[in-house]
């Protein structure tokens, strides 16, 4: 059959490590065909001007919280931390409305397509109005992003969120989380409702806020529902130390041990930052087949703490990145400051990369959030291989980081040596969505979002 579209990449990315000459065939639902490394270029195949690596994942999105970058950086009294940011973010979710959140999801949807991700996993529990009513249609805000994400050409995996309750011993939420409020039937509805609108790039999975915002009953309820359907499922988990104290002091177990031992997580949940841990835990994780997403650039912001990098790499446990919060935008940051971290913390170099199998620090978390991009998206195969999503990034070699480094290490001077960017386009199921004739789009979508800035916060 021919192919829809046909491109050809003097270096790429190919089953871990940098080929040459590699042929990509688009079939026509816009997935990969084949993809043929030491071949010659064929007649009528678009030659790509740079090295191309695949896109990845961004597995972890709260978009509205993008208008709340950069406005929480100063401390106005003794102590600050996640919980006093999280009070201050919430005085931004109770104001946003349908329409502000589109303009808002669309100004950094596009922004993520920049920084080298063609799809995004919503982590959605921004649902009802400021008030706690519900809109004429529960999915209103649900609806916004997904206009945003098709208008910019970004894949979108809307994961409605199970949040009914403030804590481990609070039958209800707080009034400042009144527009969270959802139980197992409204989140498996949305999700229904959300996959048979039949929009492109669009996909739903579940989500469940946290252990606190989930009690035993709502979690298995969602489970109930949901069965054996191929959807993932997403939790935020072990984030904070308070968090994990408090799980102990309601179950007499940690998060990640409480969640195994009496829920039976699978290869379709995605624990979402997982900072704190135990071996044992990280054991039982690896045993489950569930995967974790880090999300560095918001750890940081939020005084999270460090993840123990070192043993889910060894346990083999499947990575993604997420960019949370949004002070991050573009994963070659977020593996920087992944990397970086674990140096400070551990006090040596290259702690993420493996001496026998794979040397390059970069090249391994490249390659192991990219082998985990797959399923916190519900999707079964992720980069350049043969029924993936035709999604690539065309580099520019003449990048300050990348410039007169052998092909070696050009994933190293990538994540480690770039200052600016050095993505030059972007494509989403074999379709440019980001390069030299899409630039245009950004004083309009900026314009917006500008706009829209000064309605939720003014000019003081």
């Amino acid at each position: 059959m021919k192919p829809a579209a046909r491109f050809f990449a003097d270096l790429a990315w190919v089953d871990g490590h940098w080929q040459r000459d590699v042929l990509l065939d688009v079939d026509a639902r816009g997935h990969w065909g084949q993809v043929l490394p030491a071949q010659t270029c064929p007649p009528g195949a678009q030659r790509l001007a740079g090295p191309v690596l695949p896109s990845l994942v961004n597995a972890h999105s709260h978009a509205f919280q993008r208008a709340f970058a950069g406005l929480a950086e100063r401390r106005d009294s003794a102590h600050d931390d996640f919980w006093s940011w999280r009070d201050r973010m919430y005085g931004v979710a109770l104001r946003i409305t349908p329409a502000q959140l589109k303009v808002i999801a669309r100004h950094l949807y596009l922004e993520l397509l920049q920084g080298g991700y063609t799809q995004v996993c919503e982590f959605h529990y921004l649902q009802h109005q400021p008030d706690g009513s519900r809109y004429d249609d529960d999915l209103a805000m649900a609806w916004a992003l997904a206009e945003a994400a098709e208008e910019v050409g970004i894949g979108l995996t809307l994961l409605p969120v199970l949040y009914a309750h403030a804590g481990f011993a609070q039958p209800a939420l707080r009034p400042d989380q009144r527009r969270f409020a959802t139980d197992a039937d409204w989140v498996w509805q949305a999700s229904q409702r959300i996959n048979a609108a039949g929009r492109p790039l669009l996909n739903a999975g579940v989500a469940l806020h946290s252990l606190r915002a989930a009690h035993a009953s709502d979690i298995r309820a969602l489970q109930a529902l949901v069965g054996d359907a191929e959807r993932p499922i997403h939790i935020h988990i072990s984030e904070q130390q308070a968090e994990v104290q408090d799980c102990l002091a309601a179950t007499g177990q940690r998060p990640m041990q409480y969640l195994c031992n009496e829920f039976a997580p699978d290869a379709r949940w995605q624990l979402v930052h997982a900072t704190h841990s135990t071996p044992q835990e990280i054991e039982q994780v690896a045993a489950s087949g569930a995967g974790i997403v880090i999300c560095p650039g918001t750890e940081a912001n939020l005084g999270d703490g460090l993840c123990d990098l070192p043993d889910w790499l060894a346990m083999n446990v499947p990575i993604s990145l997420g960019s949370d919060s949004h002070v991050t935008r573009d994963w070659v940051q977020e593996l920087r400051w992944l990397e970086y971290g674990q140096r400070l913390g551990l006090q040596r170099r290259n702690v993420a990369a493996q001496p026998q199998s794979q040397p390059s620090t970069a090249a391994r978390l490249f390659e192991a959030c990219r082998a985990g991009s797959a399923a916190p998206a519900g999707f079964q195969r992720w980069g350049l291989q043969p029924g993936a999503r035709a999604d690539f990034l065309v580099l520019n070699p003449q990048a300050s980081g990348l410039l007169g480094l052998p092909d070696a290490a050009l994933m190293d001077g990538l994540v480690f040596a770039t200052q600016a960017s050095a993505i030059e386009q972007v494509f989403v199921g074999g379709q440019c969505r980001w390069g030299e004739g899409a630039r245009s789009a950004v004083a309009a979508l900026s314009a917006g979002f500008a706009a829209t800035m000064l309605d939720l916060h003014g000019k003081a």
